[in-house]
């Protein structure tokens, strides 16, 4: 990210603390904006980067992950003894507001935050060039409400669609829209309605999601056009995208607002939802709950189930109940 003027970091810090400089010894609070693996961007409290490290055995508690720390997380750090240039070692993990977090299908028990401290996160869907299946985006928004994290989606390339295609976008919309989430319709590579989009990111921490190839780097450059993100064309054989974005990183939009871009995901596992659970976490059957004749009832096979009921009188979409019981069951997807 570079360097950038304190008082802009001082007006989006989130604590207020008074700018002491960092000495060797002394800690400093700062905000991870980059993750390579093994080391942190951290801008600290005097508006400077420091690529930063963990030094020894690490861990937040109550959760196992690949990544201790995540963009978004709000950290102490100290310089590193005898470094010549800005490096330092992270000493300390304040506590996150909420994440989202993924388990990796083909490692069942590994899990990665994807980023901390959101405001909002944002889906990009394509339903071709590549393909995002009903199954990803459930999964995705079912594991924004288990963190309290309001999200949406975007429907990217738009200049693509035919009229056929046209008819499905506004299928797919009609599915969230009438459940409470936001869908948005842009081209990234037209700039196509990107201005109405930024007025959703003024002034918020904003998670950009999506797998490969849906165009997210396209639309941050649309977006924020210092961010000078690489891209590439889908492949014609796979239909896949390529992975232009290696690691995760922020940036601080200059209309106010930040900005947090991950690699692209081709599956989603969900992971610390229980079965009992996991209905809160759809909108339509969190409502209906209460009716159903009993409280533990799984909405299966349960006689008076009011969620079943809605299914059938087609007030929820077979597609959203088929992404619950595929969750349910732990069936996890790549789609």
């Amino acid at each position: 990210m570079g360097d950038v003027s304190f008082a802009k970091f001082y007006d989006f810090c989130d604590n207020g603390s008074k700018y002491k400089g960092i000495q060797p010894g002394n800690r400093m609070k700062g905000l991870v904006t980059k993750s390579t693996g093994s080391w942190y961007e951290v801008l600290a409290d005097d508006g400077s980067t420091y690529n930063s490290r963990i030094k020894g055995k690490f861990r937040t508690k109550d959760i196992k992950t690949t990544n201790p720390i995540a963009v978004g997380d709000w950290v102490d750090i100290t310089l590193e003894a005898g470094a010549m240039a800005k490096t330092a070692i992270i000493v300390h993990l304040h506590e996150r507001r909420n994440y989202i977090i993924r388990k990796s299908i083909n490692l069942s028990k590994q899990a990665q935050i994807i980023a901390a401290n959101l405001d909002q996160a944002f889906l990009v869907v394509t339903l071709a060039s590549p393909f995002t299946s009903l199954g990803f985006i459930d999964r995705f928004l079912v594991t924004a409400e288990a963190y309290d994290i309001p999200a949406g989606l975007i429907f990217n390339k738009l200049d693509l669609f035919s009229e056929e295609g046209l008819t499905i976008l506004r299928d797919y919309e009609t599915i969230y829209q009438n459940i409470g989430y936001p869908c948005h319709e842009v081209s990234a590579l037209k700039g196509i309605n990107i201005e109405t989009f930024k007025d959703l990111l003024q002034d918020k921490t904003t998670l950009i999601s999506g797998h490969s190839g849906v165009g997210k780097s396209t639309l941050i450059n649309a977006i924020h056009p210092e961010a000078g993100l690489r891209t590439a064309a889908v492949s014609e054989w796979s239909d896949k995208g390529k992975h232009t974005t290696t690691f995760a990183e922020m940036f601080l939009l200059p209309f106010g607002g930040q900005l947090i871009d991950t690699p692209g995901i081709r599956e989603l596992g969900i992971i610390d939802i229980e079965q009992q659970e996991l209905g809160h976490f759809f909108p339509e059957m969190r409502a209906l709950m209460n009716d159903c004749r009993f409280n533990n009832c799984r909405h299966i096979n349960e006689p008076g189930c009011a969620v079943l009921t809605a299914l059938r009188e087609g007030k929820i979409a077979p597609s959203r109940y088929e992404s619950y019981l595929s969750i349910y069951h732990g069936n996890d997807t790549r789609t």
